[in-house]
Order: structure tokens, then C-alpha cells, then sequence
């Protein structure tokens, strides 16, 4: 299965998240902290990032495009509570293969997830 990384300044959605992707066999590594979560991008294989775009120190559009400058092959797919056109299509600028609207049900995160990974 798929090595994923999400980042979410809410424990709870990181858990969540984690628990769901984690019941379908993906190895998954939580993190609400941006410099943690890149640290960690940066020393492991990364299949997929699930990155919240409104976070408290860089928004998830400025740790997509720094991880994406260490590894462009990373797959990735942004979770916000707030969409609006320009962050969409700033996400699809950066290579997100997907933008989603929280609160995500679970059905959709495993349909959207199985998708990116092209499972």
C-alpha cells in the first residue's frame, strides 16, 4: 500500500484521517506541525500528501511547493474548510491532483484517495 503523509493544524482530523487511510493497509504518518511534517518529506519515501491549506506557521500551499521541490514525483491532495477559485487553482498549479472541501466524508477520502494513487 501507499506511504502518506497528512498534515492538519486539527489533532483530531490528522487522527481521523489517519485512522481511516490507515484501516485500508496505507502506512500513514500524521503531523500538525509544518517544519515536522517537511523534515519528515524530506528523509522518507512519500507516496501522497494530504495537506490542509490553512495551517498556523505556512499554509499548505507553501508546504506543498517545498516538498515538491525535493521530490516532484509526490502525489497530493488538499483538504481546506475554506475554498475559494484562487486556492484551488494555485493547488492545481503546484501539481495537487486533487482539492477537497472539509469536512470529508469517509467514502469520498478513500474514493479520492484510491483515485490519486490510481489504485
Amino acid at each position: 500500500m501507499a506511504k502518506i503523509l497528512i498534515l492538519d493544524d486539527m489533532p483530531d482530523a490528522v487522527f481521523l484521517i489517519q485512522r481511516i487511510l490507515g484501516r485500508k493497509g496505507h502506512d500513514v504518518a500524521g503531523f500538525t506541525d509544518e517544519e515536522q511534517a517537511i523534515a519528515y518529506a524530506r528523509s522518507q519515501d512519500v507516496d501522497l500528501l494530504i495537506l490542509d491549506i490553512k495551517l498556523k506557521k505556512l499554509s499548505g500551499l507553501e508546504v506543498l511547493r517545498e516538498i515538491k521541490k525535493m521530490k516532484p514525483q509526490v502525489k497530493a491532495m488538499m483538504l481546506t474548510g475554506y475554498p475559494t477559485l484562487e486556492t484551488a487553482r494555485e493547488a492545481k498549479e503546484l501539481g495537487a491532483q486533487e482539492y477537497c472541501v472539509k469536512p470529508i466524508e469517509k467514502e469520498e477520502l478513500e474514493e479520492k484517495v484510491a483515485q490519486v494513487l490510481g489504485a
